[in-house]
């Protein structure tokens, strides 16, 4: 079970411990260990997010310039980190500092002898407040909603217009070798939800899910096989598992309502063909050419390129078709910037970089040509909400809205330089 939670800041001289909270005996000791692993992990290339001493394991996640290191439980891990986020906005050592009264009595709250109990932020932030004063006054009277069986939903509820907005946004991760041919594929999706509805109303979700529809002899049309499907805790797990019937009773305003996978071959939606030359001692002459092999009718937006250059280039020219492109020295790169990108349609951009007389020694890798982008109205994998019904006791009408975003994940086409 899960131990001890300690907040540390990295420091390369000596460690800091902003905060931890004991669940259970254990040798403070042990995180004196922490800091050297990682710095180890790190000059060795093999960093992982759990790093072990001994019998003790920490999982650990950075976020700015903090590290929290868990035992045990990496579920523990993320809950805490997410909730912390939606309470302070900035999760900093000053936003810690500043709300340390607020933080423990969040610890308390989250974990019951180091088990995840009420994780869901909206409920929580009904009793636990940043304000001091309201926090004594709120204690007195929990909401009931921590006690219900319907834990992640107030009661009385009530709104004007009934309307539910569902999102369905998938993004594709892709890696291309330096040959053109793709290396790997799939597909993360999710479905979001913005729920203003009043009372406490029952949802049903339909699908064109491929095992439902091989279920009742319906298989006809585009369907889609998921993978590694995790809802929330509203979702009637039995009812699913028993005739695929996505059934819940949605949280208040807004939640991912379930994640899943799909492991196809995906077609890479924006195409990328480059020739980088580097003349030594001399200059480095890249030549980019972007395709965009989606539907005509679509139009991917806000869509990024970022090509690496040496660490010691200088001096860059650039010419582009369409967008403008920008050296960015911090991170090696050029980035080039396309805010609307038609589907069936190219575009090049072209830079030219000078270098240094004398050759730098150090070795230097090869990173990838990466792109980000987000195509809306559509799903590269087809996916469709057919229905959306919703039902509750007073019988009044409410409006289902659905949107479809493609976005880029994990989007990578290698070089040859």
């Amino acid at each position: 079970h899960f131990i001890i939670i300690i907040i540390i800041m990295k420091l390369k001289i000596y460690n800091l411990i902003i905060l931890n909270h004991h669940y259970c005996d254990v040798d403070m000791a042990e995180i004196d260990h922490f800091m050297p692993l990682l710095m180890q992990h790190e000059e060795e290339g093999l960093l992982c997010p759990v790093l072990s001493h001994g019998s003790v394991h920490f999982m650990w996640i950075k976020h700015s310039n903090l590290y929290r290191i868990f035992y045990k439980y990496l579920m523990s891990a993320l809950c805490v980190t997410q909730v912390f986020t939606e309470y302070f906005k900035e999760l900093e050592e000053e936003s810690i500092q500043d709300n340390f009264v607020v933080v423990y009595e969040l610890l308390d709250e989250l974990m019951d002898f180091g088990f995840p109990q009420t994780t869901d932020s909206k409920i929580l932030q009904e009793y636990i407040t940043q304000e001091g004063a309201k926090l004594e006054v709120a204690k007195s009277k929990v909401p009931t909603t921590v006690t219900n069986a319907v834990s992640w939903r107030s009661e009385g509820i009530k709104y004007k217009k009934n309307e539910v907005f569902i999102d369905v946004i998938e993004s594709i991760n892709v890696l291309v070798n330096a040959n053109g041919s793709v290396m790997s594929s799939d597909i993360v999706g999710s479905i979001k939800l913005k729920t203003m509805l009043s009372g406490m109303p029952e949802l049903r979700l339909g699908l064109n899910d491929r095992v439902l529809f091989a279920l009742t002899g319906r298989d006809k049309g585009k369907t889609v096989t998921m993978e590694d499907v995790k809802f929330h805790q509203c979702v009637r797990l039995s009812r699913f598992e028993s005739d695929r019937t996505i059934s819940f009773i949605p949280p208040d305003g807004e939640s991912e309502l379930m994640s899943y996978r799909i492991n196809t071959h995906v077609k890479p939606l924006i195409w990328i063909e480059s020739i980088i030359e580097k003349f030594s001692h001399s200059r480095v002459e890249i030549m980019v050419k972007a395709k965009g092999q989606f539907k005509k009718q679509s139009v991917a937006n806000n869509v990024e390129v970022r090509v690496p250059v040496p660490s010691d280039a200088d001096s860059p020219k650039f010419k582009t078709s369409t967008g403008n492109a920008k050296y960015v020295p911090e991170k090696n790169m050029v980035v080039w910037t396309i805010k609307s990108f038609p589907g069936g349609k190219e575009f090049l951009m072209r830079a030219h970089f000078g270098l240094p007389s004398v050759e730098n020694d150090e070795l230097e890798g090869k990173p990838p040509i990466t792109v980000k982008f987000e195509i809306p109205y559509f799903t590269v994998s087809g996916i469709q909400v057919r229905y959306m019904k919703i039902i509750e006791k007073s019988g009044y009408q409410a409006l289902p809205w659905v949107r479809y975003i493609t976005q880029s994940g994990d989007y990578q086409l290698r070089t040859n330089v």
